[in-house]
This record gives structure tokens, C-alpha cells and sequence, in this order.
């Protein structure tokens, strides 16, 4: 207000009147005068928290495209594939649109000076007329949280976790492999990419049914078929985050509990060899386990402690597993897929392996002509050659699994010759067609001594019958 409007003030009321005009007045004015509205968005959760805010977390990735379209300063990086990531700089702001309102979005920062420390505390500002204030702080903002945690998951970096006891630590998650490299018949291949990527949209699905957001695959086959090269492909198809789970390391189901709401959202839970991993059969057989004490050299108690620590085994049980698969623990987290591995799925106990836990199996035998033909292109850059048919019926003749096939396609030398290659591979299939015929006959003799020797058997048993009566 001017000097010369408080002057007539004055002259008009009394003192205590004044300062209650006083205080009054920057309210009035700010609603008269300037009818924005701004909403701060901090990186930290809280005042005093540590833990950094999910919602300036959205926005920062929000706001991306539309930095790198419209602002004039930015910061940026390079990501290891080379490509820039930019965000807004310090007091940048750039405009937004949603149902024909406008905001505008502002990066500031503030000087925390407690405890004699300058910390630096940065937030967004979201500018808006007050007349939208009901469209910004509901729609708008859900708007924006959804979008930003979905680029963010499209930009991230992926990880794959392993566990230590109840722990998880992790790598990034770098393996090359998808399904367009996978040797598989493309008709099972495609069969499984439709599921995969239906289970990935069907939120609601799951939600109106009353079931948690997650899907069983039980992978099963020889040693080499595939199986952990195709757990990587499903992780890289929908761009989840891989946890492979050491059983054997986890000492009961309360650390199994734990670990289980320690993983994230989109992501892959993994057992391989399942039936190696815990005493999980049909049989649910209990095993004695024998401390190893060293009573010659008498090293203390310390040493018999560390012993004893050492070999006692997971307690972690049978109903604690299903409840890790399909129990009320297994809802506290949204849309996974929970794998397991085996090379004999005829161990493993019905209760594991029924439809609702582990909702689809999958069977990943030997190498079939089809999968040879994707291994060719994947290493030799070839569509047919005229050794194909010979490789056709030989691997229609033998048990041979992917990986043993891929080995005689590698390049082992920097001068390949695509042909020595094919050939390596007809001898290499063709021994083994040699070698099943072997083991076949020496089968069959072993069949036939076998009922030579029940023959045998049988006819000194009919003998001693035989003089037994003769003496009653």
C-alpha cells in the first residue's frame, strides 16, 4: 500500500484499527491481485527424513521430455548406451497443459543452516490459477505421478538381486538374451510371449477376480535346454527386475517371509533346480544331520560353535514355500512371476507344482530342427544351406540339447568357415546317433540277462517245491 493511502488511513482510524488493517491486507491483496496458487514438492519425504521423495521423483522424470523440448539451461548425462539424459536446471521452469488448464513447473532450492551445516534442499514448484484448483490437486497430479513412475521404469536401470541369508544384494542386469535369439519352435515361443505380455496388462483382470497380481512358470527339461536363457528373455520382454533366489542359504520361512516383501514391483522371482535346492519331494523324507566335532585337538567351544553353525541346514519347510507362492504373503507385492527350474519334474511334490501356484509348465527338451535353424542365424548369419537336411534327420535321430549344438556353431577362429562349421556338427550328431545305438543294445542285453536270470530263479524255486513234496 502507498504512503500517501496510509496517510488518509490515519487521519481516518484509530491506531488499534490500523494494525489489524495492517495484517489483513496482504491476504485480501494476494487474492485480489495475484490468484496463483503454488504447491512445493521436496526431495525428501518428510523435514527430517533421509529417504527420498517418490513424488519428486515422479516428477523429475515427468517433466523430462518436456525439458529437453522447451527449457533453455539443462543438466544432463550420458547413459552407458550412450544416449542423454536431461532434467530441469536450478530456477528453469517450463509450462504444462492438462484439460485446458495451465501450470507451470519451477526447480528451486533452499539453504537448511541447522546444526551449523549448509544443506541444500531441492524442490519443484507447481504453479496454477486458483480457479483450476480442484483439477491440479486431483487429476492432475495422479496424472503426473502415473506417468513419471512409468518413464522412470521404462528408463531404468535394471538389476539382478541374489540373497545372502535374508539379504538381497545386486548387480546390473545386463544379459543379452530375448526371444527372437531363443531356440525354441517359434509356435511354443510366440504361445509364451502371449502370455507373458497378457499377464503384464491385466491388472484390472486380476483385480475383479480377487486374485494377486502374479503368475507360477514351472521351466523343466535336461540340463542345457534353455531354461535360464529363457528366464533372462522373460525378464528382458517385460523389463522386470530378476531376483534369483538362493533357498539354501535361507535359515527358515520367517527370512523367507522377509525377503519375499523386500522385492519390488515388475519383477521375476527365480528357484532354480528346485529339486536340489531343499528336501521338497513327494517323499518329504526328514534328514539326519551330523555335527562334525573335533575332539583330539580340543579347540574350545568357539571352533564347536562355528561348527555347529556351519552345518545346520534351512529350515525353511514345504508349507512355508506354498505360502511364499500363493499365500496371504504372496499379495503383499504386485505383478511378478515366481519360476522354478528343474531337470526332474517327476521329484517334485504335487502340492508345488498344481495349477494355481505354478499356473503353467513349460517343457524344454532336446534341440529340434526348428531350433537348430534359429541357432544358425544367431551365429552364422544363415537362412538354409545344403547341409540343413542331412542336420534335419539327424537331430530327428538323437537327443542332443540346444547348448551342444550352439558349441559347434561358436567362432572359434577369426577366419570361420561356415561349412567347416555344418560338417563339425554332422560328425558330432552322428556319433551320438552311434552312441544311443550302443547304449540301446547294451539295454537290451542287460533286458535280456535280466529275464534270463527271473527264468533261472524261477525254475530252482519250482525244483526245491518240487523235492519238498517228493519227501512229504
Amino acid at each position: 500500500m502507498s504512503a500517501s493511502a496510509w496517510a488518509i488511513l490515519r487521519e481516518c482510524f484509530p491506531e488499534s484499527v490500523l494494525r489489524h488493517i495492517n495484517w489483513i491486507y496482504p491476504v485480501v491483496a494476494s487474492s485480489i491481485y495475484n490468484p496463483y496458487i503454488q504447491i512445493k514438492f521436496s526431495e525428501r519425504a518428510g523435514e527430517h527424513s533421509l529417504m527420498h521423495s517418490e513424488a519428486f521423483s515422479a516428477i523429475d522424470n515427468y517433466l523430462r521430455s518436456k525439458v529437453s523440448k522447451e527449457a533453455r539451461r539443462m543438466c544432463g548425462y550420458v547413459k552407458k548406451n550412450q544416449s542423454l539424459v536431461v532434467s530441469m536446471d536450478h530456477n528453469e521452469e517450463v509450462a504444462d497443459e492438462f484439460q485446458g488448464a495451465k501450470v507451470w513447473w519451477a526447480l528451486e532450492k533452499t539453504i537448511d543452516m541447522q546444526r551449523s551445516a549448509h544443506r541444500e534442499r531441492w524442490y519443484y514448484k507447481l504453479t496454477f490459477h486458483r480457479t483450476h484448483r480442484a483439477l491440479i490437486v486431483g487429476p492432475y497430479i495422479k496424472h503426473v505421478m502415473k506417468e513419471g513412475n512409468a518413464t522412470k521404469m521404462g528408463n531404468r536401470e535394471r538389476k539382478l538381486y541374489t540373497n545372502n541369508g535374508a539379504r538381497w544384494s545386486h548387480v546390473v542386469f545386463e544379459h543379452p538374451a530375448t526371444f527372437k535369439t531363443l531356440a525354441m519352435d517359434p509356435v511354443k515361443k510366440q504361445e509364451i510371449i502371449d502370455d507373458l505380455m497378457a499377464f503384464s496388462k491385466a491388472e484390472e483382470f486380476y483385480k475383479s477376480t480377487g486374485r494377486a497380481w502374479k503368475r507360477g512358470y514351472l521351466l523343466y527339461g535336461p540340463p542345457g535346454t534353455g531354461k535360464s536363457t529363457m528366464i533372462a528373455a522373460m525378464a528382458n520382454l517385460l523389463g522386470y527386475d530378476l531376483y534369483d533366489l538362493e533357498l539354501t542359504s535361507v535359515k527358515n520361512n520367517t527370512e523367507l517371509r522377509k525377503l519375499l516383501l523386500e522385492t519390488s514391483n515388475k519383477s521375476v522371482i527365480v528357484i532354480e533346480d528346485i529339486d536340489c535346492s531343499l528336501d521338497l519331494t513327494g517323499q518329504r523324507s526328514k534328514k539326519k544331520y551330523k555335527v562334525i566335532e573335533d575332539e583330539d585337538t580340543g579347540d574350545g567351544k568357539e571352533k564347536e560353535g562355528e561348527e555347529k553353525e556351519a552345518n545346520i541346514p534351512s529350515q525353511v519347510t514345504l508349507s512355508g514355500l506354498l505360502n511364499f507362492i500363493d499365500g496371504l504373503w504372496s499379495a503383499c507385492k504386485g505383478e511378478r512371476l515366481i519360476v522354478f527350474t528343474t531337470n526332474y519334474v517327476e521329484k517334485l511334490d504335487a502340492a508345488l507344482t498344481r495349477k494355481g501356484r505354478l499356473d503353467k509348465h513349460i517343457e524344454l527338451s532336446y534341440c529340434t530342427f526348428e531350433a537348430f535353424k534359429v541357432l544358425a542365424r544367431n551365429y552364422l548369419k544363415l537362412e538354409s544351406h545344403h547341409l540343413f537336411p542331412a542336420i534335419c534327420e539327424l537331430l530327428g535321430e538323437t537327443n542332443v540339447v540346444s547348448a551342444d549344438v550352439a558349441e559347434h556353431l561358436m567362432r572359434k577362429t577369426l577366419s570361420r568357415n561356415v561349412d567347416i562349421c555344418l560338417q563339425n556338427l554332422i560328425q558330432a550328431l552322428e556319433k551320438e546317433k552311434e552312441n544311443g545305438k550302443l547304449i540301446a543294445e547294451e539295454e537290451g542285453k542287460d533286458g535280456n540277462n535280466q529275464l534270463k536270470r527271473k527264468c533261472m530263479t524261477s525254475t530252482q524255486d519250482h525244483l526245491i517245491e518240487d523235492k519238498k513234496r517228493a519227501k512229504n
